[in-house]
């Protein structure tokens, strides 16, 4: 009797499934409808896509070394051998500001994956699973939130010695706690629908339910968090670099190159405001885009 009724419940859920992933690549399709009808969302993909190519091809298109010092022509204004100036010991504002971008989209992006990692292991394993490890797990989640993320991140890289994968270790584990808690309560809301329950009724183990029935409904707030949240940590790493916490000289950071251009704001501007302008336009193009992802995402206009 008890094949009987595992047989009559597998034939019931497998239609449902078929056609819970048939409406997931529906979305999927409105999705991108949706996102290419938003021209401010393109055109802060197109920026951060722009961005990505300077960085790819820094060595192709820079037109100086970015560590080559001139004395003699330190902090000259634009001009047509430096288009953007050098700084105080002659570099190419250009070319520092060029693989700057490097670093910057690298710590930005890297952090992001390893918050990434970490946050949605814990959001998913503790909103999944109850008892002393999730109680264990999100006090100490809220105990990294209770700290301002800047300062957290100063502490952690007074702790570690000041360099790229340094930042990117403390950023990653500053935003941790932040996907920790959007994942589980995504997690506690969808694991007791329908389907979740139908799966549970065939035999399918945590993991598979996990993987395949929970996680790609939880995923819309994860990307649209991962976008924003991303500008936000090449901004963080822009002000750890500012503060000498970052990448260290003669390696070019857009908050290196800020912090160097400080001293000669009144005599050379212009040494401060093009990596400043580099940062703000790397920021404004990712949230622009996080903007038109969570519009695109959201059920209640897909419901509309």
């Amino acid at each position: 009797m008890s094949g009987c009724d595992s047989s009559s419940a597998n034939r019931r859920v497998r239609p449902a499934t078929l056609a819970w992933a048939g409406k997931d690549v529906r979305r999927s399709r409105t999705v991108w409808v949706r996102l290419r009808r938003d021209r401010v969302a393109l055109g802060g993909l197109g920026l951060f896509s722009l961005l990505l190519g300077v960085a790819v091809l820094a060595p192709l298109i820079s037109p100086y070394d970015p560590n080559a010092q001139d004395l003699r022509s330190n902090l000259q204004a634009s001009s047509r051998a430096h288009l953007l100036g050098t700084d105080d010991l002659g570099r190419d504002l250009l070319s520092r500001i060029i693989y700057g971008s490097r670093v910057s989209l690298v710590a930005g992006l890297a952090a992001m994956a390893v918050a990434l990692c970490l946050g949605v292991f814990i959001g998913a394993t503790t909103g999944y699973f109850h008892g002393l490890y999730e109680a264990v797990m999100m006090r100490a989640m809220d105990s990294l939130l209770a700290f301002p993320g800047i300062i957290l991140a100063i502490a952690l890289m007074a702790a570690l010695r000041p360099s790229l994968q340094n930042v990117i270790i403390a950023l990653g584990v500053v935003a941790t706690p932040a996907y920790a808690r959007l994942v589980r309560g995504s997690v506690l809301s969808v694991k007791e629908r329908d389907y979740v329950e139908a799966a549970r009724a065939i035999g399918a183990g945590h993991g598979r339910i996990l993987a395949h029935y929970i996680m790609p409904n939880v995923m819309a707030p994860i990307i649209v968090q991962a976008t924003l949240q991303t500008g936000s940590a090449m901004l963080a790493e822009a002000g750890l670099s500012f503060l000498g916490l970052g990448v260290q000289p003669p390696t070019a950071s857009w908050g290196s190159i800020l912090n160097d251009g400080r001293p000669y704001l009144y005599a050379a501007p212009y040494a401060a405001i093009f990596p400043g302008l580099a940062i703000m336009v790397a920021v404004l193009s990712l949230n622009l885009l996080g903007d038109g992802l969570r519009d695109a995402l959201d059920p209640r206009l897909s419901e509309g």
